[in-house]
């Protein structure tokens, strides 16, 4: 795999993650991002910790401190030794990392900002999805912020997602619960057809900021937009255009 590095030093390696490449190993898996990083940086196999899958099979992590979808693509922050890893695990479980997350969802929210505060568990009905409703063993406190950006074709909005707790799904339950699901999320909207040129789940990791004693200042790490993202910003209004026209040329 040819991935592309957003930023190194002696601590850290940031990676954009393109959508459709899976973090850990798993039922079905071919390359995953574990397996790029033992390639690429074999002094880094066994950074942090291991968990045991669904199979019951140990998986390690090999510096990676959190995770995305399959089909999300964008930042990913990797530790390049221990202690650095165990430091931003620290960071991430007290929510000092700040993330942002850009998507297109169907339909608009209600409100053009606002915040989700709404506990998480497994849903009752599918056992691969999680739901704020109708779910089953423990629940799981949650909030994601957000601001609707402009609105797009085919009644579309593009929004910007701040998780201040990490959750598994969390954006796309939250923004589900809204009544306005991510577009093309098989899971969440499986009945509403893909729009926009989207092929995958319209999700994307756009920047992770760290405040480490490792640095004078703090790490403001942006991954630039897929190209599915830019082509699907021709079909937006002009609000959508001017919040990113520093990262989209367009003819």
């Amino acid at each position: 795999m040819d991935l592309k590095v957003l930023y190194e030093d002696d601590h850290l390696v940031v990676i954009d993650k393109p959508a459709g490449l899976v973090v850990h190993a798993g039922v079905a898996t071919d390359v995953t991002l574990t397996d790029w990083v033992v390639d690429r940086y074999p002094e880094m196999r066994g950074v942090g910790e291991s968990f045991v899958d669904q199979r019951g099979v140990e998986i390690f992590r090999h510096g990676i401190v959190h995770r995305l979808d399959k089909e999300t693509s964008g930042v990913i922050v990797l530790a390049k030794n221990q202690g650095v890893f165990d430091t931003l695990k620290k960071h991430f479980q007290k929510r000092k990392v700040e993330k942002e997350y850009h998507a297109f969802v169907y339909g608009k929210p209600k409100h053009d900002r606002g915040t989700v505060s709404l506990p998480i568990g497994k849903s009752r009905s599918n056992f691969r999805a999680f739901a704020t409703h109708h779910t089953r063993g423990v629940l799981r406190a949650a909030r994601t912020e957000y601001v609707v950006v402009g609105s797009c074709d085919e009644g579309v909005s593009f929004v910007r997602l701040y998780p201040r707790t990490g959750r598994t799904h969390q954006i796309r339950v939250h923004v589900q619960s809204l009544y306005t699901p991510v577009v093309c999320d098989s899971l969440y909207a499986p009945s509403r057809e893909p729009i926009l040129g989207f092929s995958r789940l319209a999700l994307h990791a756009r920047r992770v900021s760290l405040r480490l004693h490792y640095y004078a200042h703090p790490l403001h790490l942006v991954a630039p937009y897929p190209d599915d993202f830019v082509h699907a910003f021709s079909f937006c209004d002009a609000s959508v255009k001017r919040s990113v026209e520093d990262a989209v040329t367009f003819s």
